[in-house]
């Protein structure tokens, strides 16, 4: 009797971290990656092109990040199941990740441990979570408690976390008009609205706010 296979894309801008995984994944017997991204943006065109039940996505890729690509899956292809890779044990990525619609992170330094696991978990519904995410979990549940808080919501556009991004990375408004294919006029129009929201005045409080909301690495 056949196994139903999941249908797996793998989206990391390394080409031999992709060779890796893809080796693990594709030796299980329920398993099968059926389409590879290099970027964010690769993979929700893959997602758009390709019967797919999960994603895996790394959380910084260049031209859209995994957290950018899940939050546009998410939205898109709801029924896709999504897992983040990341190269970092950061509360915030995590958090990000949640937010973003993923229901499993897991930490590339240990995913020939873990990530057959996660993607199994992900099938049946359930979220992945590594033990320092789960001690992170808690600790941000018991302080938001005694705070009276919740988590906030990202009260940026996609449009203005793409730009964010690209501020973040060093572009000039020029090249970001280019990128974007908009006006230089407009790019300013989007930075100050972003400053303005954030409650920020320049380039290194938004590249501070990159960093934090997982949009570039450190």
């Amino acid at each position: 009797m056949s196994v139903a296979k999941t249908r797996i894309l793998l989206a990391d801008d390394h080409a031999l971290v992709r060779r890796g995984l893809r080796l693990i994944l594709d030796a299980e017997p329920d398993l099968m990656v059926v389409a590879e991204a290099a970027d964010g943006a690769d993979a929700v065109d893959a997602v758009r092109k390709t019967e797919l039940d999960l994603a895996i996505l790394d959380i910084a890729m260049p031209r859209m990040t995994g957290l950018q690509a899940a939050r546009e899956i998410a939205r898109r292809a709801p029924a896709v199941r999504i897992l983040m890779l990341s190269m970092h044990d950061n509360e915030q990525y995590f958090f990000e990740a949640l937010r973003a619609g993923a229901s499993g992170y897991v930490l590339k330094s240990v995913a020939d441990r873990d990530l057959l696991e996660a993607c199994r978990a992900a099938m049946r519904g359930e979220p992945f979570l590594y033990p320092g995410a789960i001690t992170a979990l808690i600790r941000d549940y018991l302080h938001r408690a005694r705070q009276g808080e919740r988590l906030p919501e990202s009260i940026l556009t996609p449009r203005e976390e793409e730009i964010i991004k690209l501020i973040a990375e060093g572009n000039s408004a020029k090249e970001i008009a280019e990128a974007l294919v908009i006006s230089v006029k407009t790019v300013d129009r989007h930075r100050a609205n972003i400053l303005q929201k954030l409650g920020m005045r320049d380039r290194i409080d938004l590249t501070r706010y990159a960093i934090r909301a997982g949009l570039v690495e450190p």
